[in-house]
């Protein structure tokens, strides 16, 4: 059986932890429109080697257009890129 199509609610503005844990406690999030939330990606690994590379200034410019449009440092960006490219089989 179908469950009946029903507007969800937009999560509205948070401003501080109190307020998020607040909500989180108080409101029935099976009623909230989840569609437009990126997956987060958390990194625990500790980053101790350092590389130095030298790239064209335009690949640099467009890693930091891409990077600051994901809202991500570009270095965190260049590190994903490489995982996601070590990942993949072949």
């Amino acid at each position: 059986m179908k469950k009946p199509n029903r507007k969800l609610k937009q999560f509205p503005v948070l401003k501080s932890d109190e307020d998020a844990e607040e909500f989180v406690a108080n409101a029935d999030l099976s009623e909230y429109d989840f569609s437009n939330f990126k997956t987060v990606k958390f990194e625990f690994e500790k980053k101790a080697a350092r590389i130095n590379m030298r790239l064209p200034e335009s690949l640099l410019k467009s890693v930091k257009e891409r990077a600051g449009k994901r809202g991500i440092p570009y270095q965190r960006f260049i590190r994903e890129a490489v995982e996601e490219k070590l990942a993949k089989k072949g």
